[in-house]
């Protein structure tokens, strides 16, 4: 009996392409971290890691991210009902404008913003007057990571909120639901796995964010450094294996999160079918 083909053309070709394109450009680079990093001993490792200095860092990073993709989960969906459900005025402008940070150099959008948030700034004096300094702090760190990660709640959610039914929100309207109600019983289970998908989204780009960070930081060691800045710093100073330790490090713990993320997007998903 001949062999039965495959009735997608060009799989074999294409499987291959792919296994040698994401070893190529994800496998061989992850190797090569860990290969650079077992350079150093347990001791020397743990050394490197219980640093001061690195786990001020991973805090500073951590939070921050954590702290950005959370409001962006409440700024994205607003932003995305608005664009979705109103009709604005100049709408495909304030549409392309979500993008902007996706085609902005990140340096230019790092300077931009700490120009604005600075003591002196447009918006930083403001602040200032207050008592609540932005720039040279992990508030303004936060602003920055807001800005960059946004675009990704905003495009994952806009989908969803499209191909909604609107005649489920009309009939638990007329059996008399308030729109409290018709929003936590209707529209938000659909959403919450693509407000999962934009949340882990934006907490990745903004643990390895670097240019828009970098100017608005302030750099200042245990207050407003970086995980990105200092593995800058330990290549500096010719230090491979610190910097690829701390790389690996981080790497771990937001594959990590990454993964217990994408859990509850899969346990969300089940649970919504379900119902």
């Amino acid at each position: 009996m001949s062999q039965r083909r495959s009735l997608l053309p060009g799989f074999g070709l294409s499987l291959g392409v792919t296994v040698f394109t994401v070893s190529l450009l994800v496998l061989i680079p992850l190797l090569a971290l860990v290969t650079k990093s077992a350079e150093l001993s347990l001791g020397e490792l743990w050394h490197t890691l219980a640093d001061r200095r690195v786990l001020a860092a991973f805090r500073v990073s951590f939070s921050t991210a954590f702290a950005a993709a959370f409001l962006n989960l409440f700024l994205g969906l607003i932003v995305a009902w608005v664009l979705v459900r109103y009709p604005l005025p100049l709408k495909r402008a304030w549409d392309s404008l979500i993008d902007l940070p996706f085609a902005l150099p990140t340096a230019v959008a790092g300077i931009v913003l700490t120009t604005l948030y600075s003591p002196n700034g447009w918006l930083g004096q403001f602040f200032a007057e207050l008592g609540i300094r932005v720039a040279f702090t992990p508030l303004g760190i936060t602003i920055a990571l807001i800005f960059i990660g946004l675009p990704f709640v905003v495009r994952t959610v806009e989908p969803v909120l499209q191909d909604l039914d609107r005649q489920q929100e009309e009939a638990s309207t007329s059996l008399g639901a308030s729109r409290w109600q018709t929003f936590r019983r209707v529209l938000l289970p659909p959403l919450v796995p693509a407000l999962l998908t934009g949340f882990s989204l934006a907490f990745a780009r903004g643990l390895g964010e670097y240019g828009s960070v970098i100017f608005i930081a302030g750099n200042m060691p245990m207050k407003s450094e970086i995980v990105p800045l200092l593995i800058v710093t330990k290549l500096e100073q010719y230090n491979y294996p610190g910097a690829t330790v701390i790389a690996l490090a981080s790497l771990v713990v937001a594959f990590v999160m990454l993964l217990i993320i994408n859990g509850l997007q899969q346990w969300t998903r089940q649970r919504t079918g379900r119902d």
